[in-house]
């Protein structure tokens, strides 16, 4: 039987991009997202758990990301999740989830950190390095919030 690996995440930048290359010459990008998550605790009270993510682009989809997103954009990325192990200063190991991304869309407009309504860029993997716009994401005014979902 086949397996699969697939993540998508939707999220914030938490910090710019990197641009570096492999000593081949390839480009790669790394930055962090940020997905957060809102749930009522058993008081009641709603809250807020904070995921972060290391993402790496390759390639033209890297010199894409490295110009255009800056810490706080909203970004649609889609990948491969990896684990990775390493050893901290102090001689523990710890260990750290990572995707290799194939895809990723900017949600949100250059200069623009709090807005994700707007789909601006797109850029898939395997394609000809060319931008293309898209159709602008629906506003969330359908949006369903989690206490009114029956299940």
């Amino acid at each position: 039987m086949a397996s699969f690996n697939k993540i998508i995440i939707v999220g914030y930048l938490g910090r710019d991009p990197e641009l570096r290359y492999t000593p081949q010459g390839t480009p790669f990008c790394d930055f962090s997202v940020a997905t957060t998550e809102k749930r009522k605790d058993k008081s009641g009270e709603f809250q807020e758990t904070t995921t972060w993510f290391r993402v790496t682009f390759f390639g033209r989809q890297a010199e894409v990301a490295s110009q255009y997103l800056t810490k706080g954009r909203q970004v649609y990325v889609e990948g491969q999740l990896s684990q990775r192990d390493w050893t901290d200063k102090d001689g523990a190991t710890r260990t750290s989830l990572e995707v290799r991304g194939n895809e990723i869309q900017f949600l949100s407009p250059a200069g623009e950190t709090e807005q994700p309504q707007v789909a601006a860029v797109k850029a898939t993997a395997g394609g000809n390095g060319q931008s293309r716009k898209i159709q602008p994401a629906r506003a969330q005014a359908n949006a369903v919030e989690e206490d009114e979902i029956p299940f």
